[in-house]
């Protein structure tokens, strides 16, 4: 999937999020929103399914994962598949930046001068499953 459909589907996550969640969006290089009460939030998109089969992942930069986590900060985590110009997103989940699988940490960021790990869509086991929601 060309990466100008990556970036339009994510921000189709970060709009329903913010409403999900009461977010206002406030995008910067480590996050993408802020509660209601400041903190910040990052919100990571993984589609369900890529066109290969293989389940998708969540990349997170690690620059950005410990300004976050010095910032107190959440993530929200969502599961999406693609409906004709838009997305469904399948589960959700906002979790603190504390509480997240281990993460393994390696190349692959260069172009953000930062090292990356995946989170597999299986290991957020707590995702939850609303109603589903469709956005365009």
């Amino acid at each position: 999937m060309p990466s100008h459909r990556a970036n339009h589907y994510g921000t189709l996550v970060e709009r329903q999020a913010a409403e999900r969640y009461g977010l206002e969006l406030d995008r910067c290089s480590w996050h993408d929103a802020k509660r209601p009460d400041g903190t910040p939030v990052e919100i990571k998109a993984a589609m369900h399914r890529h066109s290969d089969g293989q389940p998708g992942t969540f990349k997170l930069y690690d620059q950005y994962h410990e300004q976050l986590r010095a910032a107190n900060g959440w993530y929200v985590f969502a599961v999406y598949r693609i409906r004709g110009r838009g997305i469904e997103v399948l589960q959700w989940e906002m979790r603190h930046s504390s509480r997240l699988p281990k993460l393994h940490w390696h190349g692959g960021g260069e172009h953000r001068e930062a090292r990356q790990s995946k989170i597999g869509i299986s290991e957020l086991h707590q995702l939850d499953r609303p109603r589903v929601s469709a956005y365009k």
